[in-house]
Protein backbone atom coordinates (compact mmCIF):
# COMPACT_ATOMS: atom_id res chain seq x y z
CA UNK A 1 0.00 0.00 0.00
CA UNK A 2 1.73 3.06 -0.66
CA UNK A 3 0.93 6.27 0.65
CA UNK A 4 2.02 9.47 -1.10
CA UNK A 5 3.63 11.86 1.55
CA UNK A 6 5.06 15.01 2.08
CA UNK A 7 9.38 14.86 1.65
CA UNK A 8 9.07 16.65 4.94
CA UNK A 9 8.28 12.65 6.49
CA UNK A 10 10.91 11.60 4.42
CA UNK A 11 12.97 10.87 7.34
CA UNK A 12 10.79 8.06 8.45
CA UNK A 13 11.39 5.75 6.33
CA UNK A 14 15.48 5.32 8.34
CA UNK A 15 14.28 2.15 9.09
CA UNK A 16 17.01 -0.46 9.61
CA UNK A 17 14.85 -3.40 9.32
CA UNK A 18 12.72 -4.29 6.23
CA UNK A 19 9.20 -3.47 7.31
CA UNK A 20 5.59 -5.71 5.74
CA UNK A 21 3.16 -3.44 5.53
CA UNK A 22 -0.03 -4.83 6.03
CA UNK A 23 -2.06 -7.93 6.83
CA UNK A 24 -5.55 -8.84 5.32
CA UNK A 25 -8.18 -11.38 6.44
CA UNK A 26 -11.61 -12.22 5.31
CA UNK A 27 -14.61 -14.68 6.20
CA UNK A 28 -17.55 -15.37 4.86
CA UNK A 29 -20.75 -16.91 6.14
CA UNK A 30 -20.01 -16.96 10.13
CA UNK A 31 -22.19 -15.10 12.90
CA UNK A 32 -18.92 -14.20 15.03
CA UNK A 33 -17.97 -12.77 11.62
CA UNK A 34 -16.17 -9.61 12.93
CA UNK A 35 -14.70 -11.59 16.25
CA UNK A 36 -13.19 -14.13 14.23
CA UNK A 37 -11.38 -11.25 12.21
CA UNK A 38 -10.21 -9.65 14.90
CA UNK A 39 -8.59 -12.42 16.12
CA UNK A 40 -6.89 -13.28 12.47
CA UNK A 41 -5.76 -9.33 12.51
CA UNK A 42 -4.30 -10.08 15.91
CA UNK A 43 -2.56 -13.27 14.73
CA UNK A 44 -1.15 -11.06 12.04
CA UNK A 45 0.02 -7.83 14.22
CA UNK A 46 3.79 -8.54 12.99
CA UNK A 47 2.66 -6.84 9.51
CA UNK A 48 1.12 -3.80 11.17
CA UNK A 49 1.11 -2.36 14.12
CA UNK A 50 -0.15 1.33 13.92
CA UNK A 51 -3.61 0.81 12.20
CA UNK A 52 -6.93 -1.75 11.83
CA UNK A 53 -9.76 -1.59 10.73
CA UNK A 54 -12.77 -4.01 9.93
CA UNK A 55 -15.66 -3.70 7.89
CA UNK A 56 -18.69 -6.31 8.07
CA UNK A 57 -21.75 -6.78 6.31
CA UNK A 58 -25.07 -7.81 7.87
CA UNK A 59 -27.35 -8.74 5.14
CA UNK A 60 -28.21 -5.09 4.06
CA UNK A 61 -25.97 -2.56 5.29
CA UNK A 62 -22.12 -2.19 6.03
CA UNK A 63 -20.45 -1.35 8.90
CA UNK A 64 -16.75 0.05 9.38
CA UNK A 65 -14.95 0.50 12.70
CA UNK A 66 -11.18 2.16 11.95
CA UNK A 67 -9.00 2.56 15.20
CA UNK A 68 -5.18 3.96 15.56
CA UNK A 69 -2.69 1.64 17.21
CA UNK A 70 -2.94 -2.68 18.67
CA UNK A 71 -6.01 -4.84 17.30
CA UNK A 72 -5.84 -5.87 20.86
CA UNK A 73 -6.12 -2.47 22.04
CA UNK A 74 -9.33 -1.64 20.63
CA UNK A 75 -11.12 -5.18 18.80
CA UNK A 76 -11.37 -7.38 21.57
CA UNK A 77 -13.88 -4.50 23.70
CA UNK A 78 -17.63 -6.27 23.17
CA UNK A 79 -18.82 -3.02 22.69
CA UNK A 80 -17.18 -2.24 19.54
CA UNK A 81 -17.18 -5.65 18.00
CA UNK A 82 -21.17 -5.34 18.66
CA UNK A 83 -20.77 -2.21 15.93
CA UNK A 84 -19.94 -4.30 13.19
CA UNK A 85 -22.94 -6.97 12.65
CA UNK A 86 -23.17 -9.58 10.22
CA UNK A 87 -21.78 -12.72 8.87
CA UNK A 88 -19.45 -11.58 6.12
CA UNK A 89 -16.04 -9.26 7.19
CA UNK A 90 -13.24 -7.99 5.85
CA UNK A 91 -9.92 -6.42 8.06
CA UNK A 92 -6.59 -5.06 8.01
CA UNK A 93 -3.79 -4.18 9.61
CA UNK A 94 -1.23 -1.59 8.35
CA UNK A 95 2.08 -0.17 9.17
CA UNK A 96 2.51 3.45 8.38
CA UNK A 97 5.71 3.99 5.98
CA UNK A 98 5.90 7.43 6.90
CA UNK A 99 4.99 7.03 10.98
CA UNK A 100 1.97 8.96 10.39
CA UNK A 101 -1.50 6.70 10.91
CA UNK A 102 -4.26 8.66 9.53
CA UNK A 103 -8.06 7.63 10.09
CA UNK A 104 -8.45 7.91 6.83
CA UNK A 105 -5.66 5.87 5.41
CA UNK A 106 -6.60 3.10 7.72
CA UNK A 107 -8.63 0.03 6.07
CA UNK A 108 -10.67 -1.45 5.01
CA UNK A 109 -11.80 0.99 2.41
CA UNK A 110 -15.81 1.23 1.87
CA UNK A 111 -17.50 2.93 -1.34
CA UNK A 112 -20.97 2.81 -2.20
CA UNK A 113 -21.22 2.42 -6.24
CA UNK A 114 -23.78 1.93 -8.46
CA UNK A 115 -23.43 -1.40 -8.64
CA UNK A 116 -23.67 -1.84 -4.97
CA UNK A 117 -21.45 -1.86 -1.78
CA UNK A 118 -17.99 -2.67 -1.79
CA UNK A 119 -15.17 -2.80 0.48
CA UNK A 120 -11.39 -3.48 0.13
CA UNK A 121 -8.47 -4.81 2.07
CA UNK A 122 -5.31 -4.28 -0.12
CA UNK A 123 -1.56 -5.38 0.45
CA UNK A 124 1.70 -4.14 -1.15
CA UNK A 125 2.48 -1.29 -3.86
CA UNK A 126 1.05 -0.04 -7.36
CA UNK A 127 4.07 0.44 -8.85
CA UNK A 128 1.79 2.61 -11.80
CA UNK A 129 -0.21 4.60 -9.16
CA UNK A 130 1.11 8.02 -9.32
CA UNK A 131 -0.02 7.74 -13.51
CA UNK A 132 -3.67 6.23 -12.58
CA UNK A 133 -4.35 8.42 -9.80
CA UNK A 134 -3.29 11.21 -12.71
CA UNK A 135 -5.59 9.99 -14.99
CA UNK A 136 -8.55 9.43 -12.45
CA UNK A 137 -7.73 12.99 -11.39
CA UNK A 138 -7.93 14.23 -14.88
CA UNK A 139 -10.48 12.58 -15.78
CA UNK A 140 -12.96 13.66 -12.72
CA UNK A 141 -11.92 11.02 -9.90
CA UNK A 142 -11.89 12.82 -6.14
CA UNK A 143 -9.68 11.21 -3.95
CA UNK A 144 -10.41 11.16 -0.56
CA UNK A 145 -7.39 9.45 0.89
CA UNK A 146 -3.63 8.99 -0.11
CA UNK A 147 -3.37 5.38 -1.06
CA UNK A 148 -2.74 3.87 -3.86
CA UNK A 149 -5.66 1.30 -2.85
CA UNK A 150 -8.32 4.00 -3.17
CA UNK A 151 -7.28 3.85 -6.76
CA UNK A 152 -8.16 0.13 -7.22
CA UNK A 153 -11.95 1.25 -5.99
CA UNK A 154 -11.95 3.83 -8.20
CA UNK A 155 -10.95 2.00 -11.15
CA UNK A 156 -13.47 -0.81 -10.58
CA UNK A 157 -16.28 2.52 -10.24
CA UNK A 158 -15.10 3.12 -13.89
CA UNK A 159 -15.46 0.18 -15.43
CA UNK A 160 -18.09 0.04 -18.40
CA UNK A 161 -18.91 -3.54 -17.46
CA UNK A 162 -21.92 -4.53 -16.59
CA UNK A 163 -20.78 -7.97 -13.51
CA UNK A 164 -18.64 -7.08 -10.48
CA UNK A 165 -16.09 -9.50 -11.34
CA UNK A 166 -16.02 -8.63 -14.98
CA UNK A 167 -15.27 -5.32 -13.50
CA UNK A 168 -12.57 -6.91 -11.25
CA UNK A 169 -10.76 -7.82 -13.77
CA UNK A 170 -10.71 -5.08 -15.92
CA UNK A 171 -9.19 -3.31 -13.18
CA UNK A 172 -6.54 -5.85 -12.72
CA UNK A 173 -5.25 -5.67 -16.06
CA UNK A 174 -4.47 -1.62 -15.41
CA UNK A 175 -2.93 -2.01 -12.11
CA UNK A 176 0.61 -3.23 -11.83
CA UNK A 177 2.82 -4.10 -8.71
CA UNK A 178 2.96 -6.65 -5.87
CA UNK A 179 -0.28 -6.90 -4.23
CA UNK A 180 -3.13 -9.34 -2.52
CA UNK A 181 -6.62 -8.04 -2.27
CA UNK A 182 -9.52 -9.13 -0.23
CA UNK A 183 -12.94 -7.89 -1.72
CA UNK A 184 -16.58 -7.80 -0.28
CA UNK A 185 -19.94 -7.36 -2.29
CA UNK A 186 -23.36 -8.20 -0.96
CA UNK A 187 -22.89 -11.02 -2.67
CA UNK A 188 -19.19 -12.51 -2.71
CA UNK A 189 -15.87 -12.58 -1.08
CA UNK A 190 -13.23 -12.19 -3.39
CA UNK A 191 -9.02 -13.01 -2.90
CA UNK A 192 -7.19 -11.97 -5.73
CA UNK A 193 -3.08 -12.68 -6.20
CA UNK A 194 -0.78 -10.34 -8.48
CA UNK A 195 0.76 -11.94 -11.32
CA UNK A 196 3.63 -12.86 -10.17
CA UNK A 197 2.22 -13.97 -6.50
CA UNK A 198 4.51 -11.69 -4.83
CA UNK A 199 2.36 -10.61 -1.84
CA UNK A 200 0.77 -13.46 -0.08
CA UNK A 201 -2.27 -14.39 0.38
CA UNK A 202 -3.82 -18.10 1.62
CA UNK A 203 -7.12 -19.64 1.57
CA UNK A 204 -8.73 -21.61 4.68
CA UNK A 205 -12.10 -23.04 5.85
CA UNK A 206 -13.56 -23.32 9.00
CA UNK A 207 -16.99 -25.47 9.06
CA UNK A 208 -19.02 -23.85 6.64
CA UNK A 209 -16.96 -20.58 6.14
CA UNK A 210 -14.13 -19.73 3.78
CA UNK A 211 -11.34 -17.53 4.67
CA UNK A 212 -9.03 -15.67 3.34
CA UNK A 213 -5.25 -14.49 4.80
CA UNK A 214 -2.24 -13.17 4.72
CA UNK A 215 -0.70 -16.58 6.29
CA UNK A 216 -1.34 -19.84 8.10
CA UNK A 217 -1.05 -18.49 11.43
CA UNK A 218 -3.87 -16.03 11.07
CA UNK A 219 -6.00 -19.51 10.12
CA UNK A 220 -4.82 -21.19 13.15
CA UNK A 221 -5.98 -19.09 15.33
CA UNK A 222 -9.62 -19.17 14.56
CA UNK A 223 -9.31 -23.24 14.45
CA UNK A 224 -9.64 -23.00 10.44
CA UNK A 225 -8.23 -25.50 8.22
CA UNK A 226 -5.74 -24.63 5.71
CA UNK A 227 -6.80 -25.51 2.41
CA UNK A 228 -4.00 -23.95 0.20
CA UNK A 229 -2.61 -20.87 -1.37
CA UNK A 230 -3.73 -18.42 -3.43
CA UNK A 231 -1.90 -19.37 -6.65
CA UNK A 232 -0.49 -16.18 -8.69
CA UNK A 233 -2.64 -14.72 -11.12
CA UNK A 234 -5.61 -16.02 -9.58
CA UNK A 235 -8.82 -14.51 -8.60
CA UNK A 236 -10.90 -16.54 -6.06
CA UNK A 237 -14.77 -15.91 -5.81
CA UNK A 238 -16.60 -16.95 -2.36
CA UNK A 239 -20.36 -16.61 -3.23
CA UNK A 240 -23.05 -18.60 -1.57
CA UNK A 241 -20.52 -21.57 0.24
CA UNK A 242 -19.29 -22.06 -3.44
CA UNK A 243 -15.30 -21.72 -4.80
CA UNK A 244 -14.62 -20.41 -8.06
CA UNK A 245 -11.23 -19.85 -9.11
CA UNK A 246 -10.55 -17.80 -12.71
CA UNK A 247 -7.01 -16.88 -13.96
CA UNK A 248 -7.39 -14.55 -16.36
CA UNK A 249 -3.77 -13.59 -16.48
CA UNK A 250 -1.51 -15.38 -18.91
CA UNK A 251 0.38 -18.31 -17.17
CA UNK A 252 3.51 -17.46 -16.13
CA UNK A 253 5.92 -18.97 -12.95
CA UNK A 254 5.68 -17.43 -9.73
CA UNK A 255 8.15 -15.36 -7.66
CA UNK A 256 7.27 -14.70 -4.50
CA UNK A 257 8.74 -12.42 -2.06
CA UNK A 258 11.87 -13.57 -0.87
CA UNK A 259 11.53 -11.98 2.49
CA UNK A 260 8.65 -13.45 3.36
CA UNK A 261 11.11 -16.54 3.60
CA UNK A 262 13.40 -14.65 5.22
CA UNK A 263 11.56 -12.42 7.76
CA UNK A 264 8.24 -10.92 7.14
CA UNK A 265 5.99 -14.29 7.82
CA UNK A 266 5.28 -15.34 11.19
CA UNK A 267 7.48 -18.44 11.76
CA UNK A 268 5.16 -21.06 13.05
CA UNK A 269 3.31 -19.89 9.25
CA UNK A 270 3.20 -22.31 6.39
CA UNK A 271 5.06 -21.02 3.14
CA UNK A 272 5.06 -23.56 -0.01
CA UNK A 273 4.42 -26.57 2.79
CA UNK A 274 6.73 -25.89 5.38
CA UNK A 275 7.12 -23.48 8.47
CA UNK A 276 8.93 -20.23 7.58
CA UNK A 277 10.98 -21.47 10.60
CA UNK A 278 12.45 -24.43 9.03
CA UNK A 279 13.20 -22.14 5.93
CA UNK A 280 15.34 -19.63 8.37
CA UNK A 281 17.03 -22.73 10.08
CA UNK A 282 18.31 -23.41 6.90
CA UNK A 283 19.63 -20.64 5.62
CA UNK A 284 21.44 -20.71 8.77
CA UNK A 285 22.64 -23.88 8.19
CA UNK A 286 23.85 -22.74 4.86
CA UNK A 287 25.57 -19.36 6.24
CA UNK A 288 27.19 -21.85 8.34
CA UNK A 289 28.69 -24.19 5.79
CA UNK A 290 30.23 -21.02 4.07
CA UNK A 291 31.62 -19.67 6.90
CA UNK A 292 35.06 -20.63 8.74
CA UNK A 293 36.10 -18.54 11.85
CA UNK A 294 37.05 -19.76 14.98
CA UNK A 295 34.61 -18.89 18.60
CA UNK A 296 32.92 -19.74 21.30
CA UNK A 297 29.49 -18.79 20.74
CA UNK A 298 26.65 -18.67 18.37
CA UNK A 299 24.47 -15.63 19.28
CA UNK A 300 21.37 -14.36 17.48
CA UNK A 301 19.77 -11.24 17.32
CA UNK A 302 16.94 -11.39 18.95
CA UNK A 303 13.81 -12.41 17.68
CA UNK A 304 14.46 -12.48 13.97
CA UNK A 305 18.23 -14.41 13.98
CA UNK A 306 16.76 -16.72 16.53
CA UNK A 307 15.97 -19.51 13.73
CA UNK A 308 19.25 -18.90 11.96
CA UNK A 309 21.18 -18.72 14.67
CA UNK A 310 19.85 -22.21 15.97
CA UNK A 311 20.87 -23.96 12.22
CA UNK A 312 24.14 -22.14 12.01
CA UNK A 313 25.27 -23.68 15.71
CA UNK A 314 23.43 -27.23 14.67
CA UNK A 315 25.54 -27.26 11.89
CA UNK A 316 28.81 -25.65 12.69
CA UNK A 317 28.75 -27.53 16.31
CA UNK A 318 29.29 -24.31 17.95
CA UNK A 319 27.47 -23.63 21.14
CA UNK A 320 24.14 -21.43 21.10
CA UNK A 321 23.80 -19.20 23.83
CA UNK A 322 21.21 -16.09 24.21
CA UNK A 323 23.77 -13.24 24.42
CA UNK A 324 21.38 -10.34 23.97
CA UNK A 325 18.08 -10.49 25.54
CA UNK A 326 14.90 -8.54 24.10
CA UNK A 327 12.54 -5.88 26.06
CA UNK A 328 9.26 -6.66 24.71
CA UNK A 329 7.58 -4.17 26.27
CA UNK A 330 9.49 -1.41 24.71
CA UNK A 331 6.73 1.04 22.80
CA UNK A 332 7.00 3.44 20.34
CA UNK A 333 5.49 6.18 22.57
CA UNK A 334 8.30 5.54 25.40
CA UNK A 335 11.37 5.75 23.11
CA UNK A 336 10.20 8.80 21.30
CA UNK A 337 9.75 12.01 23.42
CA UNK A 338 13.06 13.54 24.19
CA UNK A 339 16.39 13.15 22.13
CA UNK A 340 18.13 11.98 25.22
CA UNK A 341 15.74 8.96 25.48
CA UNK A 342 15.77 8.57 21.64
CA UNK A 343 19.97 8.34 21.94
CA UNK A 344 19.76 5.47 24.15
CA UNK A 345 18.75 3.69 20.86
CA UNK A 346 19.00 0.06 20.62
CA UNK A 347 20.01 -0.24 24.81
CA UNK A 348 16.05 0.14 25.11
CA UNK A 349 14.90 -2.93 23.19
CA UNK A 350 18.15 -5.37 23.71
CA UNK A 351 20.41 -6.16 26.56
CA UNK A 352 23.18 -8.15 26.83
CA UNK A 353 23.80 -11.10 28.96
CA UNK A 354 27.19 -9.92 30.41
CA UNK A 355 28.56 -12.76 31.99
CA UNK A 356 27.52 -15.29 29.05
CA UNK A 357 29.64 -12.90 26.77
CA UNK A 358 32.26 -11.80 28.70
CA UNK A 359 35.12 -12.55 27.65
CA UNK A 360 34.39 -14.61 24.63
CA UNK A 361 34.49 -14.64 20.85
CA UNK A 362 31.18 -14.48 19.66
CA UNK A 363 29.46 -15.28 16.48
CA UNK A 364 26.60 -13.02 15.71
CA UNK A 365 23.36 -13.90 13.99
CA UNK A 366 21.36 -11.53 11.86
CA UNK A 367 18.46 -11.95 9.20
CA UNK A 368 20.16 -8.58 7.51
CA UNK A 369 22.30 -5.62 7.67
CA UNK A 370 19.90 -2.93 5.69
CA UNK A 371 21.52 0.57 7.31
CA UNK A 372 23.85 -1.23 9.51
CA UNK A 373 23.01 1.39 12.61
CA UNK A 374 21.63 -0.85 14.39
CA UNK A 375 24.34 -3.55 14.37
CA UNK A 376 26.97 -1.52 14.68
CA UNK A 377 25.16 -0.51 17.87
CA UNK A 378 24.71 -3.97 18.93
CA UNK A 379 28.44 -4.91 18.40
CA UNK A 380 29.39 -1.64 20.17
CA UNK A 381 27.25 -3.26 23.17
CA UNK A 382 28.72 -6.81 23.27
CA UNK A 383 32.05 -5.30 23.33
CA UNK A 384 31.44 -2.84 26.20
CA UNK A 385 30.13 -6.38 28.30
CA UNK A 386 33.52 -7.70 27.73
CA UNK A 387 33.35 -9.91 24.59
CA UNK A 388 36.75 -10.49 23.08
CA UNK A 389 35.83 -10.67 19.56
CA UNK A 390 32.16 -10.04 17.60
CA UNK A 391 32.04 -11.91 13.98
CA UNK A 392 29.03 -10.51 12.42
CA UNK A 393 27.19 -13.39 10.20
CA UNK A 394 23.85 -12.41 8.00
CA UNK A 395 21.72 -15.20 6.85
CA UNK A 396 20.68 -13.38 3.46
CA UNK A 397 23.00 -11.92 0.76
CA UNK A 398 23.39 -7.95 0.96
CA UNK A 399 20.78 -5.95 0.43
CA UNK A 400 21.70 -3.83 -2.30
CA UNK A 401 18.50 -2.60 -3.85
CA UNK A 402 15.01 -1.14 -2.93
CA UNK A 403 12.13 -2.64 -3.16
CA UNK A 404 8.50 -1.25 -4.83
CA UNK A 405 6.06 -3.55 -3.85
CA UNK A 406 5.03 -3.31 -0.96
CA UNK A 407 8.16 -3.60 1.51
CA UNK A 408 9.14 -0.13 3.63
CA UNK A 409 12.76 0.35 3.16
CA UNK A 410 15.61 2.96 2.89
CA UNK A 411 16.24 4.54 -0.77
CA UNK A 412 18.95 2.75 -2.62
CA UNK A 413 21.35 5.25 -1.72
CA UNK A 414 20.63 4.16 1.86
CA UNK A 415 21.75 0.74 1.74
CA UNK A 416 24.92 -0.02 3.43
CA UNK A 417 25.86 -2.86 0.87
CA UNK A 418 25.18 -0.20 -2.16
CA UNK A 419 27.43 2.10 -1.25
CA UNK A 420 30.31 0.13 0.64
CA UNK A 421 32.19 -3.77 -0.14
CA UNK A 422 32.01 -6.21 2.70
CA UNK A 423 35.44 -5.12 3.99
CA UNK A 424 34.06 -1.36 4.25
CA UNK A 425 30.77 -2.92 5.68
CA UNK A 426 32.76 -4.59 8.14
CA UNK A 427 34.57 -1.51 9.27
CA UNK A 428 31.52 0.35 9.49
CA UNK A 429 29.60 -2.14 12.08
CA UNK A 430 33.22 -2.44 13.80
CA UNK A 431 33.12 -6.25 13.70
CA UNK A 432 36.11 -8.64 13.50
CA UNK A 433 34.88 -10.11 10.17
CA UNK A 434 31.58 -9.81 8.23
CA UNK A 435 29.82 -12.37 5.70
CA UNK A 436 26.52 -13.03 3.89
CA UNK A 437 24.80 -15.92 2.90
CA UNK A 438 25.56 -16.16 -0.85
CA UNK A 439 22.82 -16.23 -3.42
CA UNK A 440 24.02 -19.97 -4.07
CA UNK A 441 22.91 -20.42 -0.55
CA UNK A 442 20.01 -18.69 0.08
CA UNK A 443 18.31 -20.62 -2.74
CA UNK A 444 19.72 -24.00 -1.89
CA UNK A 445 18.62 -23.05 1.41
CA UNK A 446 14.60 -22.14 0.44
CA UNK A 447 14.37 -25.05 -2.12
CA UNK A 448 11.57 -27.13 -0.97
CA UNK A 449 12.25 -30.90 -1.66
CA UNK A 450 8.58 -32.09 -0.44
CA UNK A 451 7.40 -30.60 -3.32
CA UNK A 452 7.78 -30.68 -7.55
CA UNK A 453 6.75 -27.39 -8.26
CA UNK A 454 9.25 -25.80 -6.25
CA UNK A 455 9.35 -22.18 -6.98
CA UNK A 456 12.57 -21.75 -9.41
CA UNK A 457 12.95 -17.86 -9.21
CA UNK A 458 11.98 -15.66 -6.53
CA UNK A 459 11.37 -11.79 -6.21
CA UNK A 460 15.17 -11.61 -5.15
CA UNK A 461 15.62 -7.97 -6.46
CA UNK A 462 17.10 -6.81 -3.07
CA UNK A 463 19.97 -8.55 -3.99
CA UNK A 464 20.13 -8.50 -7.70
CA UNK A 465 18.15 -5.27 -9.05
CA UNK A 466 15.74 -8.06 -11.23
CA UNK A 467 12.59 -6.37 -10.54
CA UNK A 468 9.95 -8.60 -12.17
CA UNK A 469 7.53 -5.73 -12.62
CA UNK A 470 9.41 -2.49 -13.76
CA UNK A 471 6.93 0.58 -14.46
CA UNK A 472 7.47 2.80 -17.23
CA UNK A 473 9.31 5.41 -15.26
CA UNK A 474 12.79 4.88 -13.38
CA UNK A 475 12.18 2.89 -9.95
CA UNK A 476 13.64 5.60 -8.00
CA UNK A 477 12.15 8.65 -10.17
CA UNK A 478 8.21 6.97 -9.47
CA UNK A 479 9.59 6.68 -5.55
CA UNK A 480 10.39 10.32 -5.21
CA UNK A 481 7.53 10.89 -7.08
CA UNK A 482 4.92 9.60 -5.00
CA UNK A 483 6.78 10.78 -2.22
CA UNK A 484 6.90 13.90 -3.05
CA UNK A 485 3.00 14.36 -4.78
CA UNK A 486 1.63 16.29 -1.62
CA UNK A 487 4.45 18.40 -1.21
CA UNK A 488 2.97 20.92 -3.70
CA UNK A 489 5.35 20.06 -6.37
CA UNK A 490 2.96 17.78 -8.19
CA UNK A 491 1.93 19.18 -11.58
CA UNK A 492 -2.15 17.81 -11.27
Amino acid sequence: MILLIPKRKLNKFKKDKLREECGIFGISNHDQSSALVALGLHALQHRGQEGCGIVSFDGKNYHSEKRQGLVGDHFTNQDVLNKLPGSFAIGHNRYSTTGETSIRNIQPFFADLHMGGLSIAHNGNLTNALLLRENLVKDGAIFRTTSDTETIVQLIAKSKRQKFVDKLIDTLFQIQGGYSLILMTNKKLVGVRDPFGIRPLVLGKLNNSYIFASETCALDIVGAKFIREIENGEIVVIEKNSVKSIKPFPKQKPRPCVFEYIYFARPDSLINGICAYEYRKKLGKELAKETDVNADLVVPVPDSGVPAAFGFAEQSKKKFELGLIRNHYVGRTFIEPTQNIRSLGVKLKLSPTKTVVKKKSIILIDDSLVRGTTCNKIVKMLYEAGAKEVHVRIACPEIRYPDFYGVDMPTKEELLAYKKNDYEMCKHINAKSLKFLSLKGLYKALANNQRNDSYPQFSDHYFTGDYPIRPSDNLEGLKIKQLSLLSGKSNN
